[in-house]
């Protein structure tokens, strides 16, 4: 593709030079840059991009977007007024448009998307479809799984991924929707076949400031999707089906919605209910697993997927790893890894495992640092409130003093009755918890869930809760 032609369909103040490169792809990162790429400067949050541009030419660059004066470059220079838009706008472009292709299904909310996204997934290929995943976990395009650097990726990233999808012949693609994609343009110029919102609790304020802030931008997914989903029993339920400009679809288990839950029976292994005359069974615990559920039987009811389907593949699923994953130990006790790691997410497992609980539930968690410490006390209070017992401990503290940390989650569990105790190292605590266990208890370690690493000031160290819990067992 030449520049012109980019030139023509993207939005721009100008372009320096009179140059009609070839362009090949394209990054926001100087060090992936090869011959005949576009490099799009980045104002991030600890770096900015306009600052590795002579970098990015001297590894090959064809042309550079930017929104600050750059001196002393010899290709081709776009000047735009917000370089993210850019990225989004010049990658559908050289990727040709890959959304337009594929059916894109975009999950967003504070809890649920990850396994939301596994259950449409599972029910998708029950139906004989070719589904591509992209989310917190990991990116899965055909048979080749990739542990996800983050929920969301860039815009360049994403129709990349579109792209290969296509050419593995995938029809479909599910994917989390983060609140800071749809803040930062990485999902702008995507065709949703279909969204859904699961709920909005306290999470990033650290980033959005406000929960109003939060709403909007998640909201911002229902401008590009044909589709929209909603969980009213969500407190912001109706707000977002205000939202949805294509055809809306709403769902509950408690408030009149279209399409409402009955006869709901939660069992330890999992749980069955009805939705529209359908009797469906889910192998995920919990009432916030029949919402889940909800959720994807109404995405794909709305795609056109019959009942014997979505039946089969909701009842074969078993989520996302890392989400009320059971592991395997040879004890009297279960112990149990779970990603909640907000003050709802918490909640939600923890009430679950109270209902079939006969002994003990002794939690292991943290918060993560450099990130919306406001909730920090709540999440204590929550785990105090449901937990027996308690070990406060690391999540990822990044550069932020851990002793700080836990002294404000701490701050709600003393308002609490429950015994705790504050250990720094997590595998110390981790073994600690395995060791108080006693017959009958589960061990819950939340927060970390899929994640097989520790982020410790700049490093990012591998840590895996599962093999410390096998460490322990092994004499």
């Amino acid at each position: 593709m030449k520049l012109r032609n980019i030139l023509e369909k993207i939005e721009y103040i100008s372009c320096e030079s009179t140059q009609d490169p070839e362009i090949r792809e394209i990054t926001n990162n100087s060090s992936e840059v090869k011959k005949g790429d576009i490099f799009v400067c980045i104002e991030g949050f600890k770096t900015d991009g306009h600052n590795f541009a002579e970098k990015a030419v001297s590894n090959g660059a064809s042309c550079v977007v930017a929104s600050k004066p750059l001196h002393g470059i010899s290709i081709p220079v776009i000047y735009v007024n917000d370089t993210r838009i850019a990225l989004a706008q010049c990658s559908k472009l050289i990727y040709n448009d890959p959304s337009s292709r594929l059916k894109v299904i975009g999950i967003t909310g504070t809890n649920g998307k990850t396994t939301v996204c596994y259950l449409i997934k599972s029910i998708l290929e029950a139906a004989g479809k070719s589904v591509g995943l992209i989310g917190t976990n990991e990116t899965i395009v055909g048979n080749t799984h990739v542990p996800a650097m983050r929920t969301t990726p860039e815009a360049h990233q994403l129709n990349k991924l579109f792209s290969d999808m296509l050419d593995m012949g995938a029809e479909y693609c599910v994917m989390e929707i983060s609140s800071h994609s749809l803040e930062l343009h990485r999902v702008d110029c995507i065709t949703f076949e279909a969204a859904a919102f699961t709920n909005l609790t306290h999470d990033h304020l650290d980033f959005h400031k406000t929960m109003e802030g939060y709403f909007l931008a998640k909201a911002k997914l229902f401008d590009l999707s044909k589709i929209g989903v909603i969980n009213l029993d969500s407190d912001w339920g109706e707000k977002f089906a205000e939202k949805v400009k294509g055809k809306l679809i709403t769902y509950s288990i408690e408030k009149p919605s279209m399409n409402k839950v009955e006869n709901v029976v939660l069992h330890s292994s999992g749980n069955e209910f009805e939705l529209g005359g359908t009797h469906f069974k889910m192998r995920i615990p919990g009432m916030f697993s029949v919402y889940n559920g909800t959720a994807a039987i109404c995405v794909c009811r709305a795609l056109g997927i019959d009942d014997d389907a979505v039946a089969k593949g909701l009842s074969t699923s078993t989520g996302a790893k890392g989400r009320v994953e059971v592991v395997d130990v040879p004890a009297d006790f279960k112990v149990i890894i779970d990603y909640a790691h907000t003050p709802d997410g918490l909640l939600n497992v923890l009430t679950t495992l109270k209902k079939f609980a006969s002994g003990r539930i002794i939690c292991v968690f943290g918060a993560a640092g450099e990130r919306d410490s406001a909730k920090r006390p709540e999440m204590g209070k929550i785990v105090g409130t449901y937990a027996d017992f308690a070990i406060i401990t690391a999540d990822n503290p990044i550069n932020e003093n851990l002793e700080l940390i836990c002294s404000q989650v701490e701050e709600g569990m003393r308002q609490t009755n429950c015994g705790y105790r504050v250990i720094f190292d997590r595998e110390t605590a981790i073994n600690f918890a395995l060791g108080s266990a006693g017959q009958n208890d589960i061990v819950l370690l939340a927060g970390k869930g899929h994640e097989t690493y520790q982020l410790i000031g700049n490093d990012k160290v591998p840590f895996s809760e599962r093999k410390i819990v096998e460490k322990f067992f092994v004499i």
